[in-house]
């Protein structure tokens, strides 16, 4: 089945740009597949289809202020910044979005607020519309992060085309956000009021909170399959072979060497079938259609790279990396490292931080702990 089959035009006059008075008086789309049917409600109707003793699980995220406005030196020109996510917290870096991203270069210096408080230098150039700014602050982690607040504005989604209001600050934010970290709201979660959730409570429903922006900068481990001798355009199952090789004179050697190589800080570029976006498109969508596809390499970080099993053409990998990493293009950097072809047969995260896949809970136990009435060990 092709993604393409899930694509539909939605009229503009159909996006609202302000949400419901209420929270909870958003509208609701039910699917019954039993039935197969289609029923319109009410957010607040969510409540008919939870039990007693079911289990809700919350994204605690909090957004920040993470659109910023700032002006060009020497020009003037206006130039709207979107913080994506923190590199590093002692130099100030971070990775950005900006607009108009052609009047933006490396070395240009961008000025915020009114007294031009803050300060950012271009370091490098990421995507087309992608850079990496240092922020020139003279102040503690504390104070800057304080400004960012006071200068940023509400992240509304792309498809609202008004200016932020004051309002926005409270109504993009979930009631139960606690955590900041996230640059745009889980938007599910928008809908449920105070109201909703005490009625949810009084009937029986249990909640428990995670905080999903933590996890994301986390390590991660994976187990990898890694097919020699054939390379794909995708780097992976999702599209044909393109070209094969010859392994017959690849060592274990080799191959351990090759995988020892890998440890370490590096540019690593993405697949052009990867969820990047170029000039506000997926750069899979821009592959699939044929169009020629431009990714510039991410810095990440590879901590570990063990050989578990070898058998040619396949050779079985654990990989501990940084948040970033694209496994896929480890395959295909694989292959040619060996002066041969590669691409991934199979991928399984195994580790997240200290969240381990040997230590969690098989379905058939979390169906046994909610039919005792008993809540999930969190711990």
């Amino acid at each position: 089945m092709k993604l393409s089959k899930f694509g539909f035009e939605l009229p503009e006059e159909l996006l609202a740009e302000y949400p419901a008075e209420n929270r909870d008086e958003s509208r609701l789309m039910v699917l019954n597949r039993e039935k197969q049917t289609i029923e319109h409600k009410q957010f607040k109707d969510l409540i008919e289809y939870f039990d007693d003793e079911d289990v809700l699980i919350m994204n605690n995220t909090k957004v920040f202020p993470a659109r910023m406005i700032g002006n060009k030196e020497k020009t003037g020109a206006e130039i709207e910044v979107f913080l994506l996510r923190e590199l590093n917290q002692e130099t100030l870096l971070w990775d950005v979005l900006v607009d108009p991203a052609r009047k933006i270069r490396i070395g240009n210096k961008l000025y915020f607020g009114e007294d031009e408080e803050l300060v950012a230098e271009v370091i490098d150039n990421t995507t087309s519309r992608g850079r990496t700014l240092r922020f020139l602050f003279d102040g503690t982690y504390e104070e800057f992060q304080d400004k960012v607040r006071q200068l940023g504005k509400t992240p509304l989604p792309k498809y609202i085309k008004r200016a932020v209001e004051p309002e926005d600050e409270e109504r993009y934010q979930t009631i139960y956000a606690r955590h900041e970290g996230s640059v745009a709201a889980p938007t599910a979660g928008l809908h449920f009021s105070k109201n909703l959730l005490k009625r949810l409570e009084i009937k029986g429903v249990n909640f428990a909170e995670v905080t999903i922006s933590s996890f994301q900068n986390l390590p991660k481990e994976y187990t990898a399959t890694i097919k020699l001798g054939a390379t794909t355009p995708s780097y992976d199952l999702e599209t044909e072979v393109d070209k094969t090789f010859e392994i017959s004179k690849i060592t274990e050697n080799d191959i351990m060497t090759c995988a020892a190589s890998f440890i370490g800080e590096q540019d690593q570029l993405p697949p052009i079938f990867s969820a990047k976006k170029i000039d506000g498109k997926r750069a899979y969508n821009l592959a699939r259609a044929g169009e020629e596809v431009k990714v510039k390499p991410n810095k990440i970080s590879i901590y570990e790279m063990e050989v578990l099993e070898i058998k040619l053409p396949e050779v079985k990998v654990r990989i501990a990396c940084s948040k970033g990493t694209y496994i896929r293009s480890i395959a295909y950097d694989f292959g040619v490292k060996l002066n041969n072809g590669a691409h991934l047969t199979e991928l399984r995260r195994t580790k997240i931080g200290e969240y381990d896949v040997n230590d969690a809970h098989t379905i058939e136990e979390v169906q046994q702990w909610i039919f005792d009435s008993e809540f999930i060990p969190l711990d």
